[in-house]
């Protein structure tokens, strides 16, 4: 019993410690965005003592915030969609062809690329997306697509594997074509993985900094990770508009979160039971 008790104290204060390193880090966010340089000066951890919300709309104005906004959106959601339709249809001819050593040996050549770090083929890819005429939006979210391919049909090909062949065989006797059994049958079944494969693909495209650094050249095409970025180095001594900046950036996937747990939380848990 004692024990016991020993094991939860020690899990609660490891989830109190976890809690802390990731709390802290927003308080200092909001508390800088919402001083004025004076505050700043007097103490850096003191709660503020106004609301400076005009460094939010300071911040907006410098930073080109909805032209940013509206660029990582539009690739978000365009590789996102992608994504769940292309990768979940490829991971489906893999997943029921597995006896086929073409087939087993594709998708070991596809997990494996997760085994790669993405600077061995950086300058590589710089040069192919320049020489194509893809250091753009349209090139960046061709590229999203393709680099999630190893880790989604990963967990793809395991989910489906765990889905009964009866039911494809059943709609086959019905007269269902393979791609008319994927999409009414297979497709539906797959909500819990897809949820999980979209938020994770969505976190990762968002957040990324180093691949549009490296293949956009257009400033009007920059996402807000690379405008943060810019915005830094130009405001570098104005941490009050920095932090709101910051703040601007974060505020879209945490309302995402917000909106979308309840199915988030749903898909993890029903992807790990299945």
């Amino acid at each position: 019993m004692n024990k016991d008790r020993s094991t939860n104290w020690a899990v609660t204060i490891l989830i109190a410690l976890g809690s802390l390193f990731i709390l802290f880090p927003l308080y200092m966010t909001v508390s800088i965005a919402l001083k004025n340089p004076e505050e700043m000066a007097k103490s850096i951890f003191a709660l503020p003592t106004g609301l400076h919300f005009e460094n939010f709309s300071n911040a907006i104005k410098a930073t080109d915030f909805f032209s940013a906004f509206k660029n990582s959106a539009l690739i978000t959601l365009i590789s996102v969609g992608f994504i769940l339709l292309s990768n979940s249809l490829v991971s489906y001819a893999v997943a029921r062809n597995m006896g086929s050593k073409f087939f087993k040996g594709l998708y070991f050549y596809f997990i494996s690329a997760m085994f790669i770090p993405f600077q061995i083929i950086m300058l590589p890819v710089v040069k192919l997306t320049t020489n194509l005429h893809m250091n753009n939006i349209p090139g960046i979210i061709v590229l999203y697509i393709v680099y999630g391919l190893a880790f989604n049909i990963f967990v793809y090909v395991g989910y489906i594997r765990s889905i009964p062949v009866e039911l494809e065989e059943a709609a086959t006797v019905d007269g269902a074509s393979t791609y008319g059994t994927f999409w009414r049958v297979i497709f539906p079944l797959l909500a819990p993985i897809n949820a999980t494969v979209a938020i994770l693909s969505c976190l990762s495209t968002w957040n990324d900094f180093m691949l549009p650094l490296i293949i956009l050249s257009d400033p009007n095409s920059y996402t807000l990770p690379l405008v943060q970025y810019v915005f830094q180095g130009q405001f570098s001594t104005d941490f009050n508009l920095a932090f709101a900046s910051y703040l601007l950036a974060l505020a879209p996937m945490v309302i995402v979160y917000l909106v979308a747990q309840k199915w988030i939380i749903n898909g993890i848990t029903q992807g790990a039971v299945k």
